[in-house]
């Protein structure tokens, strides 16, 4: 976790949060990626914003689910973030940035609390810098532009912790890794990865069946499958 970068301010992280911050404190990019790969010094630089906020119901997190008729990684589940502006002061000012951009928040009602470190994606060539943040004063979310972005959802960490709603999938490539079936949406790759070990680290993670292995395809599928059926009057 790096205290230098951006106008931080872990101590206004409320006591719910705090756990997750001790647990990041020193945390090193091999336990953030499955990849382990040292971030490139000409790799193109991107950030993603983790922003956890309280519902009467609990804590949640932002999602962001990218349009289907996108050309990279269509129909994919992230936190919202993207790619750095040459204006960008940091990474934190590019993940507000790109977040407001895809959502509409209001970066003001956002208190970022710590930088992790860069992670590089080789599948898309990008150094990815998560922003853990408190969403301190919430407002309406939607997607801003539905050529970019099909939904913006607040996912209790509740339902991501539910055992029944965790499982392994594998992606056509022979990955396997952490997922969740959430919201109608599969939740897999780099953000149920950085997920897993969040609610780990949080002490928000219950036991799961890590042998629950399914197939990305049909993993999707049986969640289209929950969709509709929720849609049937």
């Amino acid at each position: 976790m790096t205290d230098g970068a951006g106008p931080l301010r872990p101590e206004r992280a409320p006591h719910w949060m705090r756990r997750l911050l001790d647990g990041l404190r020193g945390v090193d990019a091999a336990t953030l990626s499955r990849h382990g790969i040292p971030p490139p010094a000409d790799g193109r630089r991107s950030a993603v914003l983790i922003l956890l906020g309280m519902t009467d119901g609990g804590p949640d997190v932002l999602l962001t689910e990218r349009a289907s008729t996108l050309r990279a990684h269509a129909g994919q589940v992230s936190f919202p973030g993207g790619r750095t502006d040459p204006g960008d002061a940091d990474a934190v000012a590019t993940a507000l940035r790109e977040a407001e951009e895809e959502t509409g928040l209001v970066p003001s009602g956002v208190v970022p609390l710590a930088v992790l470190p860069d992670l590089f994606i080789p599948p898309t060539g990008y150094i990815v810098t998560p922003v853990v943040a408190y969403w301190r004063d919430p407002t309406a979310v939607h997607a801003v532009d539905p050529r970019e972005t099909a939904t913006v959802v607040r996912v209790p960490l509740a339902e991501l912790a539910d055992p029944r709603n965790r499982m392994q999938v594998r992606h056509p490539s022979g990955y396997v890794g952490p997922a969740f079936h959430v919201a109608d949406l599969v939740v897999w790759g780099f953000t149920g990865a950085l997920l897993s070990t969040l609610l780990h680290l949080g002490g928000w993670e219950r036991p799961w069946d890590p042998g629950r292995v399914h197939d990305l395809d049909e993993a999707w599928a049986a969640a289209r499958r929950a969709g509709q059926e929720v849609a049937e009057p």
